[in-house]
């Protein structure tokens, strides 16, 4: 767990940032890591209109946004170390340039039908670590982190995400596998999904054994499997609520023209009722 540099958290002063504060500075609490805060300004008018009296305002207004947002964070957990980051810029590409080598924590701004350019899904789609949208969770919590698996390397790293959590914060692991996604498998898997008991059979013993090594790794968490003829996309938002997180893996392509996050995570970040991690393999 000592391999991230720090915890970075984007902050805007809205009410969906400081809700992403407190999980942050509670990260970095937990794993014993610096917090950095991160506030992007940007002067909203087009380049060729320059008031540098005015630059020099939002600009201004930017470092007293950040320095609330420091605050914050330091009044919720008083001796940890917190640093700032004031940045020219979007505020994606400035989180995952200033979060590179750690964890990444930012607010949903919208519950559903994210916009293509909102921080919300670029963040998560191109960082190189673990991303955590918080969003505020419309029912009460009971301790308990989902995570999606299934047989790609994104899977195995949600998995170790997950016991990670669960094993600083005292919570329980819920491992879920949605196994009826024809489209998903292989060709010689395709026979399955005509005989239910046969796929029952052969995507519980696949479940077991992507579990088995955080089950010896972590003999602390509480951990139990769920097999459900679903969509892995229906199957995870049914197991998600009331839990505190649901952790999913990019199982996307990186590239110019390529999609980097899978559809399960991209709907988990539409339409989850918690938080959402997306780890990279």
């Amino acid at each position: 767990m000592g391999r991230y540099a720090q915890v970075l958290v984007g902050y805007d002063g809205t009410k969906e940032s400081e809700l992403a504060i407190r999980w942050a500075v509670e990260e970095a609490r937990k794993r014993r890591l610096d917090l950095t805060v991160c506030h992007a300004w940007r002067w909203p008018y087009p380049i060729s209109y320059i008031d540098y009296e005015g630059v020099a305002i939002v600009k201004r207004m930017g470092r007293h946004l950040l320095q609330h947002g420091v605050e914050l964070a330091e009044s919720l957990a008083p001796g940890l170390k917190v640093h700032r980051r004031l940045v020219d810029g979007p505020a994606a590409p400035a989180l995952l340039h200033e979060g590179a080598e750690g964890i990444i924590v930012l607010g949903s701004h919208e519950r559903e039908e994210l916009p293509v350019g909102s921080s919300a899904l670029q963040v998560p789609a191109h960082a190189r670590g673990p991303v955590l949208v918080v969003r505020a969770p419309g029912t009460p919590t009971d301790g308990r982190v989902v995570v999606g698996v299934d047989d790609s390397p994104g899977s195995q790293a949600a998995l170790e995400f997950a016991f990670e959590e669960a094993a600083l914060r005292g919570w329980q692991v819920e491992a879920v596998s949605g196994c009826w996604e024809p489209g998903g498998v292989a060709g010689t898997e395709i026979a399955l999904f005509a005989d239910r008991e046969k796929l029952e059979q052969v995507c519980g013993a696949r479940l077991q054994r992507a579990v088995a090594p955080w089950l010896v790794k972590y003999p602390q968490v509480a951990t139990r499997t769920s097999l459900v003829l679903e969509e892995p996309r229906r199957a995870l938002l049914g197991a998600a609520k009331g839990a505190d997180m649901v952790v999913v893996g990019a199982r996307g392509e990186r590239g110019p023209n390529l999609q980097p996050l899978g559809a399960t995570a991209m709907a988990m970040l539409q339409m989850a009722p918690c938080t959402v991690a997306v780890v990279h393999p």
